[in-house]
């Protein structure tokens, strides 16, 4: 989402930024950077009257159960405004993975027709531009979902990239580590495959191995695993999460399940820190053959490798190097520029493009507006006195 407001900033846009989440302590520092940030209601009317007093020329909707709330409210008060869905990842994608794996299936064997994915495909469709950041994904929606080429937009992950030409070698470094938000499923799953498989099948090279494991919001059934006798400490949070990713040897990401683009393991890679992960981990940003580090879903092969790089520096310095390569890639803002330069013409012409979505048209008639009369009800329901 920075990225993104970057890039609208760098082209001059003005930008406001609306939200019904609750505050956190760890937010990004908007006003900062001269953002304006204001708190919305949900299923409120005065949501209508902020944005037509903005009369924005584009709104981005963060993630499609966002577009739901809000959507049919700025087409009725803005209906020239630009409509932009930021899908972050494929959601309804990320949970049938979820789904299967939990069914002790491997990932490929996901349903692609879910209600979740009904609801997401919706929000996409009903949507002027959709931005997708992994090439899978954007095959995915394209050959199998159907969705009109004119209606999606790839931006690849173009991460703030630590300085890439000088990291720390494998001496100056030592030791594991793993991050990720504790909200995040894949993330809560991958903690828990290496508390009880990967880790132990480590530490039984490496007896005197740490692994340190970092994320925002850690529960306690995550503060629980934190076992110093076993080298599994459990960080926390993060202040400085490059700086935690360049002190270790080997960034450890078993993730079972997952989609969108994986950010921690491409600033490992700016890092100049090898990883190991999975197909899932790897999933968009490069060929598993080309991983700086090794990709697989066995647990013996991944704890191999892990000892390997650890401990061997030839090896360490060629997974660095094939990784600081990759890390390039995703340091051109080309593509939000050009993601932009997208957004502007269709603020120019947007009769026309809708004009030729006839599936958007179809989703907009009443009788599939069922998310915009659910939220007048509670509206409704809400100015109600209390019996």
């Amino acid at each position: 989402m920075l990225t993104i407001i970057n890039a609208f900033q760098l082209a001059g846009w003005q930008i406001t930024f609306l939200t019904a989440a609750t505050d956190s302590p760890h937010k990004a520092d908007l006003s900062a950077l001269g953002i304006a940030s204001e708190p919305v209601a949900l299923n409120s009317s005065s949501f209508n009257h902020r944005v037509a007093q903005l009369a924005p020329d584009a709104v981005l909707f963060d993630r499609y159960m966002t577009e739901e709330q809000f959507s049919w409210r700025v087409r009725e008060v803005c209906p020239a405004a630009v409509r932009i869905l930021n899908t972050e990842d494929l959601h309804s994608l990320r949970d049938a993975r979820h789904q299967v794996v939990k069914a002790g299936r491997p990932p490929e064997q996901a349903d692609r027709n879910t209600a979740l994915a009904q609801r997401e495909i919706a929000a996409i469709l009903r949507s002027d531009i959709t931005l997708v950041i992994s090439p899978v994904e954007l095959a995915l929606l394209t050959s199998y979902y159907q969705v009109p080429q004119q209606q999606l937009c790839h931006v690849p992950l173009h991460l703030p990239l630590p300085d890439i030409n000088n990291p720390p070698g494998f001496n100056a470094r030592n030791g594991f580590v793993s991050i990720g938000n504790f909200r995040h499923a894949p993330n809560w799953d991958a903690v828990l495959q290496l508390k009880q498989h990967l880790w132990p099948a480590i530490r039984a090279r490496l007896p005197k191995a740490q692994l340190q494991v970092y994320g925002a919001y850690p529960p306690k059934k995550a503060t629980q695993l934190h076992n110093p006798k076993e080298g599994f400490f459990v960080a926390g949070w993060a202040e400085d999460a490059a700086e935690v990713v360049r002190n270790a040897r080997v960034l450890l990401a078993p993730l079972r399940f997952g989609a969108g683009l994986k950010g921690k393991l491409i600033l490992a890679m700016a890092s100049g820190t090898p990883s190991v992960t999975t197909e899932i981990g790897a999933e968009g940003i490069c060929e598993a053959g080309e991983w700086p580090g090794a990709c697989s879903s066995d647990i013996t092969a991944m704890a191999d490798a892990s000892y390997q790089l650890h401990e061997d520096a030839t090896r360490f310095t060629r997974a660095q190097q094939r990784g600081l390569s990759i890390a390039t890639r995703f340091a051109d803002p080309a593509p939000t520029q050009d993601m932009v330069q997208r957004v502007k013409a269709l603020a120019g012409n947007i009769d026309n493009h809708r004009a030729t979505l006839f599936l958007q048209h179809l989703l907009w008639h009443q009788t599939l507006s069922s998310t915009r009369y659910m939220s007048q009800w509670i509206e409704a329901k809400n100015r109600l006195p209390e019996p």
